[in-house]
């Protein structure tokens, strides 16, 4: 048996001998040539005075040995592991030393007494071995954190122009906190185990995991394998540029999702699902065809159908992430002026839709909050009027009261009324929590009715429709009061109406709770003493309600069109209404950034041919003869366009037909002169 075995089953490490002073000499020798040598021994096999003292080898050169320790097994309630204490082991230890051995025993005590107290010896010895390692592990692993962290700010620092340090301006720093998306609340599965358990979310779900063949993992959606075999589609993202610390992306389409799209764009204005249908069989994963066939099953009731054709897009979309694109950091950026970045944020917009019908609203929120990253200086698709609404059905109650706090000075967000109006709801339910300390329940009972004043001193018109909806027949001291009665929501600008019928078609059930509508009355007998009592409050928001909402911005009509709410719908100006609206790009924005333009016709029907005209007409995407399609557009002409043609050739051809009756064409020679000529 060889010494390493023996020094095994002894407990014996290399390294571990009694070390004088100096005596921790590195000696870079091969460790095989170490073992052979072993420590120095007399003739009869002893172990020499001075050996093991000097020119001793450490086995870890890096690691600091405890003195004490050295050759002794670890002491658990002042008593080492063979029962004795430890001085009494130091001294024996010290007697065997100076007397150059052990005393001889017999046999049995050998047998008996020794290999007990060296099991628990080596034991010792390899739990501590054990701890020493996992130690190591922890250290190693916290200096490679802090070191990737020392990299990322050297990154930044780069990107920002490679001069000296500069603090990030303060904006940025608290959207990227407030906007910081969690990966785990990405996943609906994650909320319904909360409400179900794991067994009724995933009983189903799991046998399916493991055949499952897709080429990567997603955050978005769960691939399925209802859906078709995943081939790349054309799309892709690159970066654009990095400065001040955000990331600007960019979806492209390669020349076959090219084409595909502008196959695409004529099954849309064929006004044909069944062409889109066609397109799907070819390119299973073109976006904006699987978003609008989802909203024809929608339109269907085939809810189930729909959702799962804005997962698939999800999908695809997800696919093609750039490796530096981020859900979570808050400093990732698409521009929604460009084309292909709007269907990534249309497909989010509905997924998130359909999470919150599924009683998902803490999913939701996330979605809501991740849409809101990509942009949010410009929010093209407002999300500002949905965020509130979805975290007071999360109950998430301090996340809207720091959102407020923070973007107050950004976006003036209290001069929103689903903002004036959820903030004090949220303050009051969270008052409501039991949990919290009376000092902070009395605080946050008293900002909400604060709140609430000022936002019924605001919006006063909001009032009579919140209690209609609510199904609350008003005070009829209220109901007649010049101030809140049917005179305060007749004045109220068009756009202020629009935002306030968006917030109550969407939030009012939130409203309806008894303590609430309690907490809401007390309020507005207050805010009518204030009325009564001329407070100078009340005529400067009344100058300020016909100064800020004379007109509502494009984005917020956008959201209107995508909510389907049809309060708020019914409330969109003439000049939105009268416009074609696609579901796959809702209002594009007037300074749309196009890559690539879809290719001119020519229609080859000339203006005198009326029937070859007409005919031509109920083609998809005609043009007449020497018209052009817009220039740079990516939709073709304008349908109304179209339609007025159609409309003029079928009266040019109705005006220029003319009916005979076969029985009078016989007739007609014996009738007339006799030279059978027709008129």
């Amino acid at each position: 048996m060889s010494r390493r075995a023996l020094r095994r089953l002894r407990g014996e490490q290399r390294g571990q001998e009694p070390l004088g002073p100096g005596a921790l000499q590195f000696g870079f020798r091969d460790d095989d040539d170490a073992e052979e040598e072993g420590p120095k021994r007399g003739p009869g096999g002893r172990r020499l005075p001075g050996a093991g003292k000097e020119g001793v080898h450490v086995n870890n050169r890096f690691e600091l040995i405890n003195i004490e320790d050295l050759e002794e097994g670890p002491v658990v309630n002042g008593e080492r592991a063979d029962g004795r204490p430890p001085d009494a082991a130091v001294s024996g230890s010290k007697r065997r030393s100076q007397s150059g051995g052990a005393e001889p025993r017999k046999d049995g005590e050998v047998a008996d007494s020794a290999a007990p107290a060296e099991q628990a010896n080596a034991s010792g010895k390899l739990r501590k071995k054990k701890k020493k390692q996992k130690n190591k592990k922890n250290t190693t692993g916290e200096t490679l954190a802090n070191g990737l962290e020392d990299i990322d700010r050297i990154l930044e620092r780069i990107e920002d122009g490679g001069g000296p340090q500069r603090p990030s301006p303060q904006p940025l720093s608290a959207k990227k906190h407030v906007l910081c998306v969690e990966h785990r609340h990405l996943n609906p599965d994650t909320e319904l185990k909360r409400y179900f358990g794991a067994r009724a979310v995933l009983g189903e779900q799991r046998p399916r995991q493991r055949q499952r063949v897709y080429p990567k993992c997603t955050w978005l959606t769960t691939p399925k394998s209802t859906w078709p075999r995943y081939t790349k589609p054309g799309l892709s993202m690159r970066l654009l540029e990095s400065r001040k610390g955000l990331s600007y992306f960019a979806f492209e389409h390669n020349e076959e999702y090219q084409q595909t799209q502008h196959k695409f764009l004529a099954a849309v204005e064929s006004m044909e699902p069944n062409n889109i249908v066609v397109l799907l069989q070819t390119s299973p994963y073109h976006v904006d065809s699987l978003l609008q066939l989802s909203d024809a099953c929608r339109f269907q009731d085939d809810q189930e159908m729909a959702r799962d054709l804005v997962e698939r897009a999800l999908y695809s979309m997800e696919c093609a992430f750039h490796p530096l694109f981020s859900l979570t950091s808050g400093t990732c950026r698409l521009d929604y002026r460009r084309p292909e970045n709007r269907s990534f944020y249309l497909a989010l917009y509905k997924h998130m839709s359909f999470l919150e019908k599924r009683g998902c609203p803490r999913t939701a929120l996330e979605h809501c909050k991740l849409i809101l990253s990509l942009e949010p200086d410009e929010d093209p698709l407002c999300m500002l009027l949905l965020v509130d609404h979805l975290a007071l059905r999360a109950r998430c109650y301090e996340y809207l009261i720091r959102l407020s706090q923070e973007w107050e000075t950004l976006r003036n967000l209290s001069q929103l009324p689903n903002f004036a109006f959820s903030v004090p709801l949220a303050h009051f339910l969270l008052s409501q929590q039991a949990d919290l300390p009376d000092q902070e329940l009395s605080s946050a009972r008293e900002k909400a009715s604060l709140l609430v004043r000022q936002a019924l001193t605001m919006f006063p018109g909001a009032l009579m429709p919140l209690l209609e909806a609510c199904s609350v027949r008003p005070d009829a001291a209220v109901a007649g009061h010049r101030f809140f009665g049917p005179n305060a929501e007749i004045s109220q600008p068009p756009a202020l109406s629009q935002l306030v019928r968006l917030y109550l078609g969407r939030s009012h059930f939130l409203w309806k709770e008894a303590a609430t509508m309690s907490w809401l009355e007390g309020n507005v007998r207050e805010v009518l003493r204030a009325v009564d009592a001329g407070d100078p409050a009340v005529g400067e928001c009344e100058s300020r309600r016909k100064v800020l909402y004379q007109r509502a911005p494009r984005n917020i009509h956008r959201h209107v069109i995508l909510s389907e709410i049809k309060e708020a719908v019914a409330a969109l100006p003439p000049d939105v209404t009268t416009q074609p609206v696609m579901g796959f790009d809702p209002l594009p924005p007037v300074d749309t950034i196009y890559s690539y333009t879809r290719p001119e016709r020519l229609s080859p029907v000339s203006h005198g041919n009326t029937i070859a005209l007409f005919f031509r007409s109920l083609l998809p995407s005609y043009t007449m003869e020497g018209e052009r399609p817009e220039a740079g557009g990516a939709e073709g002409p304008d349908r109304n366009q179209g339609l007025n043609r159609l409309m003029l050739a079928v009266r040019d051809m109705m005006a220029t037909f003319h009916f005979h009756d076969p029985e009078g064409l016989h007739e007609a020679p014996a009738e007339g002169d006799g030279d059978g000529e027709w008129d």
